[in-house]
This record gives C-alpha cells, structure tokens and sequence, in this order.
C-alpha cells in the first residue's frame, strides 16, 4: 500500500523561535510529510520566520491570516486545506515543543487502528512535566467534565496532539463548531464522535514550552466550561454516533 499523505498543521502566535527549530525536526523525523504553519499575524515576526521556512523547503507552507481569530478557526483552517488538497491524515500539534516531535511516528502509528489518534498524557506512558497544582487541577478537571457531558471515552480531551483521518473530517460541518479557543479540542473530539470516529490514544510526555509565555488562563478555561456544557444540551438531538 502506498505511504499515506500526511500534513502536519502548526497554529501559531509569537512562536518564532520555536517554529525555527521545530518544523526542520519534524520534516527530519517525518521526512514524507508536508507541514503547514497557520499564523495570525504575530508581531513576533513569526509570519517572517514561516516564508523564510517555506522558501527553503518545498514540503512547507504558510498560511498568514489577518489577526488573532483563535486556536480553533485556525486548526479548522488547516482541517479544510488538508480537505481540499485531498491529504489522507492531518496531524496537529501544538507549535512551542511543549508536543516532543520524537512522538510523531507514534502518533501516526496510532491511525492503523483508529480514526483519530490522540498523543495523551493521560494513559499508562504519559504524563506532564512543568506544571504547577492549579494547571494540573485545571486540565484533570476539564477532561472529566468533558467525558461525563460528552460521552467521550478518551483519557485526554484537551491535549492538541493528535492526528485525524481526513476522510471523516469531511463529514463534519464545520460551520456548527462553536469553540474558538481552547475549547474547540473537547468540542471536535465530540463532533468526530458524532460521525463513527475511532479513538486511539498513545502516550507522550508533555514539557512545558522551551520559549515564551503560556497562552492559556482562567478565562480561557471558563469559556471552554461554558461551550462544554452548551454543547452538552445538544446531545438529545444529535448524539447517535453515524456508522
């Protein structure tokens, strides 16, 4: 069979130091694959950084868009390029190292068995290094939230490590996604639900990022509490998972 075409999707905002690094060790460790860096106008020079990148290797691209609209809209934006150029896995992972690319071919390993394959710090393997009580009381408690209002069956929910079949993406309409945050992670693990996803999860270790500052905060985590429990009130009319 033939090797599947992957793209690897890398939402950024003032990661330009990290990006620098990271997207020659991922076309290092997955030489196959193209990756497509999706930046929301960072005044870092982030932008810069992605052109300079896509000049020197034909494998990777950018795609610059106009302000900070969100990790959601973005990830969905390179979703629907990974759509259009007909890939067959779309892989995203978060752009600050905080998602060790050596995980990548296991990962992908994880899509012989699943429709999405979830790189989680949450199974037997896994686990976080560099956080504090409050961020781990945060993330534990999201994911349980997540699984009791969703019906999810995934250890870890709001990790962005994961790879997705690109062919079941398609089913999903994506015009009714409501998160644009942090959120969406929960949010699209539903949807996928929704169209007869399988779920595979492999463990990683998550480090904290090597450069800047965390984007993530309370706010961020009440907003995706909130849209959870919104999205919660749907399933009486629309959770029968589709064959």
């Amino acid at each position: 069979m033939p090797e599947p075409r992957i793209l690897v999707t890398l939402c950024t905002y003032n990661e330009r130091d990290n990006v620098r690094q990271l997207v020659p060790e991922i076309r290092r460790i997955l030489p196959g694959a193209d990756v497509l860096v999706i930046d929301d106008n960072s005044p870092d020079g982030t932008g810069q950084v992605a052109d300079e990148l896509t000049a020197a290797d034909t494998h990777v691209r950018a795609i610059h868009r106009a302000g900070k609209e969100g990790l959601g809209t973005a990830t969905l934006a390179g979703f629907r390029d990974a759509i259009a150029n007909k890939y067959d896995f779309v892989l995203n992972m978060d752009a600050d190292f905080s998602h060790d690319p050596q995980y990548l071919p296991a990962v992908v390993e994880g899509m012989s068995r699943a429709d999405v394959s979830i790189g989680s710090r949450y199974v037997p393997g896994g686990g976080i290094e560099g956080w504090g009580p409050l961020r781990h009381f945060m993330s534990r408690g999201i994911n349980w939230y997540a699984r009791l209002l969703l019906g999810l069956s995934t250890r870890d929910n709001s990790g962005a490590y994961r790879c997705y079949r690109v062919s079941k993406l398609a089913q999903i309409d994506f015009d009714r996604v409501r998160a644009q945050g942090y959120a969406f992670q929960e949010e699209i693990l539903y949807r996928c639900r929704l169209v007869g996803c399988r779920f595979a999860e492999t463990p990683i270790v998550f480090r904290e990022r090597r450069y800047g500052a965390s984007k993530i905060n309370l706010r961020e985590s009440a907003v995706a509490l909130w849209i959870i429990f919104r999205l919660s009130l749907e399933k009486p009319r629309s959770d029968s998972p589709r064959e």
